[in-house]
């Protein structure tokens, strides 16, 4: 799903890495068995890789499937060198997309977009208050995480990185993110808008639903 923060993680995961890919748009609420086969969790993202070694290998979510492409395919490599930083890294895509997704996603984007293409009529506005409330409070500890470091999870781009993008642009297309409020976010942000692997993702448009006009200039 294009604006699925999961979804995008992958994308951005197989882009950084140079591995092609063909993406297969699915809705869970949709699905005609395919999805179910791959993933009995009925759940977008689902990789399904014809390794190098022979065979065919099924996985998700997200966080699984960017555990199992840094092992196969370690060039390019996406975490951290340091048993440590690769601690950290985990902790934040941890955070994303359970905390993050549990209180500010299911609010926002999953009321905006989600609830459009099932069909279910206009989002229910407290949820979206109650998303954005929580959604301030995260970026507040974004904001103090990149005072600290110029990446999320240390000095170096990683894993952590490539979550964040996924998830804070797909509250970006939905224009819940008060980027001025919080300059180190916004820094972070207009950095990874310049990177090669993620002009796809500011192509990515839902009928019926525009993102900001600042959604795909890099420059904000």
């Amino acid at each position: 799903m294009p604006v699925d923060p999961a979804s995008r993680m992958v994308r951005l995961a197989l882009a950084e890495k140079g591995l092609p890919a063909r993406m297969v748009e699915t809705r869970p609420w949709a699905d005609d068995g395919t999805l179910a086969a791959a993933n009995p969790a009925c759940e977008t993202p689902v990789l399904i890789d014809e390794p190098p070694t022979g065979g065919e290998i099924t996985l998700s979510p997200a966080a699984t499937i960017m555990e199992y492409l840094e092992e196969a395919y370690p060039a390019a490599a996406l975490f951290p060198s340091t048993s440590a930083a690769r601690g950290e890294m985990r902790r934040l895509i941890a955070w994303f997309c359970d905390k993050f997704e549990r209180e500010v996603i299911a609010y926002t984007v999953r009321e905006r977009i989600d609830r459009r293409l099932m069909r279910r009529g206009q989002p229910d506005y407290d949820r979206l208050r109650q998303g954005l409330e929580a959604l301030s409070w995260h970026m507040d500890y974004f904001n103090w995480l990149l005072d600290q470091r110029p990446w999320f999870a240390g000095e170096k781009y990683s894993g952590a990185d490539i979550a964040a993008a996924g998830y804070l642009s797909a509250v970006d297309y939905v224009d819940a993110a008060s980027w001025e409020k919080f300059p180190a976010v916004k820094e972070w942000y207009a950095r990874i808008k310049s990177r090669p692997s993620f002009r796809p993702i500011l192509r990515d448009r839902v009928d019926g639903v525009a993102p900001p006009d600042h959604y795909d200039d890099p420059d904000f």
